[in-house]
C-alpha cells in the first residue's frame, strides 16, 4: 500500500513542528514546508500527478501559480495535463507576471499552488488573470489546511490533503505557544 499523502510529508520531514508564523500573517504549531517534499524529484512527480488527474476533467488552456511556493507544483501538474505553465512573482511586494508571460483574453487557467490557509495569493494570482481578460476556472493545491473555513475561489477547488489544523491570530496565541520562539519558514 502506497503511503498517504500526509505520511509521505511526515516521512520527509516536510511537516514541521513549533511556532511557526504562516504567509497568511496567522500562527501555527504545525508547518508544512512542501520545498522539502518536492525537493525528491520522483515523490514530486507523483504528489503531483495525483493532483493533475484530480483536475484532468476541468477544460482549461494553461496552468498558473503564485511564486514560489507554487512553481514546481505547477510545472508538474502542467506537464500532466499538457498544458504550459506559467507563474507570477513579487515585484514592489505584490503579485505580478513578469518574464514575458502572457495571458490572453478568454484563456483559462487553472492555478496550481502548494498550500492553502486564507487562499490570499491564489486570490491575487486570480486577479491578475482575470486583470488581462483570462478566467481561472479550478484551483489545486497539494495542502489545504484552511479547515472549516475553506476559501470559496469561486471553482472548483482541490487539493490532496484538506486538514483542520489550528491557526491563531497573533493577538490571540496561547501562552505555551507565545512561549516558543517563531519561525517564518515561508514567503515573507
Amino acid at each position: 500500500m502506497a503511503p498517504s499523502t500526509f505520511e509521505t510529508f511526515e516521512k520527509t520531514g516536510a511537516l514541521l513542528r513549533g511556532h511557526f508564523i504562516l504567509s497568511s500573517g496567522l500562527h501555527s504549531r504545525q508547518y508544512f514546508q512542501c520545498a522539502l517534499v518536492l525537493q525528491h524529484t520522483q515523490l514530486a512527480a507523483q504528489l503531483c500527478a495525483d493532483l493533475a488527474a484530480r483536475l484532468a476533467d476541468v477544460p482549461c488552456d494553461a496552468i498558473i501559480s503564485p511564486a514560489l511556493g507554487g512553481i514546481i507544483v505547477g510545472q508538474e501538474v502542467g506537464r500532466n495535463l499538457g498544458k504550459r505553465h506559467i507563474f507570477v512573482e513579487k515585484q514592489e511586494g505584490k503579485l505580478a507576471l513578469r518574464r514575458g508571460f502572457t495571458v490572453m483574453p478568454d484563456e483559462r487557467f487553472i492555478v496550481a499552488e502548494d498550500v492553502v490557509t486564507r487562499g490570499t495569493k491564489v486570490r491575487e494570482t486570480m486577479e491578475i488573470v482575470k486583470g488581462f481578460g483570462g478566467t481561472v476556472v479550478a484551483v489545486g493545491c497539494m495542502v489545504d489546511r484552511s479547515g472549516d473555513r475553506s476559501p470559496d475561489f469561486g471553482c472548483k477547488f482541490v487539493s490532496l490533503v484538506k486538514l483542520n489544523l489550528e491557526t491563531f491570530e497573533p493577538d490571540q496565541l496561547p501562552p505555551e505557544l507565545a512561549a516558543i520562539p517563531v519561525d517564518r519558514p515561508g514567503s515573507k
